[in-house]
């Protein structure tokens, strides 16, 4: 990522009060996917100040701007991670609701190869598995 998100939406054109630069701080420090209530318990650890509305308008705010990517795994929470991020897929252990990243090449040439004999040029993609963890091992 060439440029850290505050100064993704300073670029933008977006005015940073201190609230949207402290979010804008929690959402740059997680290694995970959090929803707004996971983001709002960080930045109250911070700022007791913030509240929940601040930080939804904000969310919303990067999400509009294409600063966050909204992310839905059918848990009915919208999660979210900073959008200039490098590709990668998702798994979601259905069991605990842990999402793992992951980058199979094989699976990124046939994705190309599929979009080439349908007659595309793949300008993106999406691409979500869903299942239950069969042993405690991590491959």
């Amino acid at each position: 990522m060439a440029k850290n998100l505050i100064a993704r939406c300073e670029a933008s054109g977006m005015r940073m009060t201190g609230a949207r630069r402290l979010i804008a701080q929690v959402l740059e420090a997680a290694e995970d996917h959090p929803d707004v209530e996971e983001l709002h318990r960080r930045a109250m650890a911070l700022d007791a100040r913030i509240s929940l509305a601040t930080v939804y308008r904000t969310v919303k705010l990067f999400e509009e701007t294409g600063i966050l990517e909204r992310l839905e795994f059918g848990d009915g929470r919208a999660r979210y991670e900073d959008s200039a991020r490098e590709h990668h897929d998702h798994l979601i252990d259905l069991t605990t609701g842990e999402v793992i990243e992951f980058v199979d090449p094989e699976i990124e040439a046939l994705q190309e190869q599929i979009a080439a004999r349908l007659g595309f040029r793949l300008k993106g993609h999406r691409l979500e598995l869903y299942g239950i963890r069969i042993s405690h091992k991590k491959s």
